[in-house]
């Protein structure tokens, strides 16, 4: 459901994506992890088609994201770390807009819309306006509007920001559910123990790089490390780390 083929991304000097290549099944829960400016979010975004590649080529279910975008964006959702919302609307219009967006008729918003609402624990905020709603609440604002449509991909950058215990493991019960139902979801996050926890497969990037991808126990034998994925985490980029400074000693 998502391929990336030799995927690059340069701002001026700096590679943010280099040579990513990689594949994700059609209902795969699958994690990216990496340090702050590995490239995870640059990834998301060019997935999302709100970023074109330097080169390299993106396809989410079966479609081009570049030249194929009104088809693949039909089949997808994105969250990103800091969802835009019309904080004049209430989120009952703005679910509304959304699904009229994707053209879904009126009984089918209703109804989608209200199981959401109850499933998030959203019936206290509806008819207020979203500008007076903390980040949390946003953040399951956006969430539940992304579903909506019921998307074959879903891709959320940090999803548990802002999000209370409670709500966190709602998020978490609804993505899985969806996602063992056949919803792909690509989920980026600094929380390892979500990724630990949630995904099917993981993939970590370092430096614009995929240094590492596969189960936890495969990234485990990898790293050579035992215990929580921390160690293992912290194992490869210090790999990945020490290969690119002796390459850089080299030249």
């Amino acid at each position: 459901m998502i391929e990336l083929v030799h995927l690059v991304k340069r701002f001026g000097d700096l590679t943010a994506v280099n040579d990513l290549s990689l594949t994700v099944r059609r209902g795969e829960f699958f994690a990216v992890l990496g340090p702050n400016a590995a490239g995870k979010t640059t990834t998301l975004r060019i997935l999302a088609g709100l970023l074109k590649p330097t080169s390299g080529t993106a396809r989410v279910a079966g479609f081009d994201v570049q030249e194929q975008s009104l088809e693949m964006r039909r089949r997808l959702a994105y969250v990103p770390d800091f969802p835009f919302l019309y904080d004049k609307l209430t989120p009952w219009e703005f679910f509304r807009f959304i699904g009229q967006l994707f053209r879904m008729d009126s009984a089918h918003i209703q109804s989608g819309a209200a199981a959401l609402i109850a499933r998030f624990n959203l019936e206290d905020y509806v008819d207020k306006p979203i500008e007076g709603l903390s980040h949390g609440t946003r953040q399951r604002v956006a969430i539940v509007s992304a579903l909506l449509h019921d998307p074959e991909v879903f891709i959320i950058d940090e999803p548990m920001v802002g999000l209370d215990p409670h709500h966190a493991r709602v998020v978490k019960d609804v993505l899985k559910e969806r996602s063992l139902a056949g919803m792909t979801v690509f989920l980026s996050t600094h929380q390892l123990s979500v990724a630990e926890e949630m995904a099917d497969r993981i993939g970590i990037i370092h430096q614009g790089r995929l240094v590492a991808v596969g189960t936890r126990e495969e990234l485990r034998q990898q790293s050579g490390e035992t215990g929580p994925l921390e160690k293992t985490f912290l194992a490869l980029t210090a790999q990945e780390a020490n290969l690119v400074e002796e390459k850089a000693r080299s030249v």
